[in-house]
């Protein structure tokens, strides 16, 4: 899996035991590959108006869909990218055709979301190179098999909490490194103040106004600190290497292009063919498990970030509110998460 993941962003074809071969559009180094058909999911084969689209309502399930000619790179990347709606407005007709290896169709969407890129294929491509071979039935394994384990640890004094202490974890099958910041001692019987922080480098870094996250960082760490100094509990920071709520920095920014074109969060995902949430929270159970945190008062707005963390052996006990005034850039943001993803935002 962590092969074919490679080979996704390197943009190599990837053949899977028992299915097709199939090529990711976007990133694809074979550039006179040609393909009758192409693999992309529901959202957006319903953004391109399949006249026989059955699967509409499961919006990330895999679509198999068929030109009248077969699909040249170019053209490939044009049904991949919403970008280039607008530079190719007669695509098509196309015709979503039954999917018989609706696995292996899985296992690639996931794979291409994995590895950050767009979740569209050229299927069984001709002049498309020496494909590396991968099972699908080794995705579910190799999700659920976790290799993570505490790297090292070290002093961090930050504004917050000088006396503060980061942990690294690294796991064989992920090149992605999370981190917690434990806030206060750690010894004793109190149940700590956890924050679970999805990387946001345009918020937590550069100071975008078009989320939260800056500020819901800064605030978690005052909100230990102040944990830590009046009644001698303390809290860990998880930061969580899933930007994008999983989908990747690229295509968190394409969804930002979208949302410029009037598309809130969730439409603007939907027209990438991509979930609105794909966190691992499985690993953030496991970094908790690590830190011998196996109840935890859980700063979050999000029910159903709770709701995972219960589901991988987590005990929450208590949910703290942590909602932050909106800004006039921010303010659908949040609206979007409040009325369309279930969060408990007034």
């Amino acid at each position: 899996m962590a092969q074919a993941v490679d080979a996704l962003r390197h943009g190599w074809p990837i053949a899977f035991d028992g299915g097709p071969v199939v090529l990711p559009a976007e990133t694809a180094v074979a550039t006179g590959a040609t393909s009758g058909k192409m693999l992309i999911s529901a959202a957006r084969a319903l953004t391109l108006k399949l006249a026989n689209q059955r699967e509409a309502a499961v919006p990330h399930a895999p679509v198999l869909i068929r030109s009248g000619e077969p699909f040249e790179l170019s053209e490939a990347r044009a049904v991949a990218d919403p970008a280039l709606d607008l530079k190719h407005p007669f695509k098509g007709p196309y015709k979503a055709e039954m999917l018989e290896w609706h696995e292996v169709a899985e296992a690639a969407l996931e794979l291409a979301r994995i590895a950050g890129i767009l979740p569209a294929f050229m299927v069984d491509p001709i002049d498309a190179g020496e494909a590396v071979p991968v099972a699908a039935s080794d995705l579910s394994e190799w999700s659920e098999r976790s290799q993570l384990n505490i790297a090292t640890r070290a002093r961090l004094p930050v504004a917050a909490c000088d006396t503060a202490e980061i942990v690294a974890f690294r796991s064989a099958d992920d090149t992605r490194e999370h981190v917690a910041l434990i806030i206060g001692d750690q010894s004793g019987d109190k149940v700590p103040l956890v924050r679970l922080h999805s990387e946001c480098l345009t918020g937590d870094i550069l100071g975008s106004l078009k989320c939260d996250c800056g500020p819901q960082l800064d605030a978690a760490l005052a909100a230990m600190a102040d944990e830590a100094t009046e009644t001698g509990g303390w809290g860990a920071l998880l930061y969580m290497r899933q930007e994008g709520r999983g989908i990747g920095l690229i295509n968190k920014l394409r969804a930002y292009r979208l949302q410029d074109q009037g598309f809130d969060t969730v439409e603007a995902n939907e027209r990438l063919g991509l979930p609105d949430e794909s966190r691992d929270f499985a690993t953030a159970a496991r970094m908790l498990d690590l830190l011998g945190a196996r109840t935890i008062r859980l700063m979050t707005n999000n029910p159903k970030k709770a709701a995972a963390l219960e589901a991988a052996g987590i005990t929450v006990n208590e949910r703290v509110p942590h909602q932050l005034p909106d800004n006039p850039h921010n303010a659908r943001y949040l609206a979007t998460k409040r009325d369309k993803s279930g969060h408990l935002l007034k």
